[in-house]
């Protein structure tokens, strides 16, 4: 498993500690989130997905793989909580000590 930027450990841990402020936090200004075609932009954005899908549905995310490929960092999570509940893969795209892309297939 390669391991996870910090950027990327920061998003999961505030998602699991129910934080939202954490979890927009971890995104740059301009960030794009796709969630299987539904798509958010910036800040505000990230925001109603995460009240949405994610600490609002009370989600725990847990990594169970992650590589590298080219600029991208992919990880197979394992998601429980009163929303999805499965495993999927968050492709993330970090610029610098923010994520700037998260598509989640």
């Amino acid at each position: 498993m390669t391991t996870i930027p910090q950027p990327i450990a920061a998003f999961f841990a505030s998602s699991n500690r129910g934080e939202a402020a954490g979890v927009v936090a971890c995104f740059t200004p301009t960030a794009i989130l796709d969630d299987w075609g539904r798509h958010f932009e910036g800040h505000e954005g990230i925001a109603s997905w995460d009240r949405t899908d994610n600490t609002g549905v009370r989600a725990h995310i847990e990594a169970v793989s992650s590589k590298a490929m080219g600029d991208t960092i992919v990880v197979t999570v394992k998601v429980s909580g009163n929303g999805f509940n499965g495993t999927g893969h968050m492709h993330f795209q970090l610029d610098g000590d923010k994520i700037a892309r998260l598509d989640i297939k």
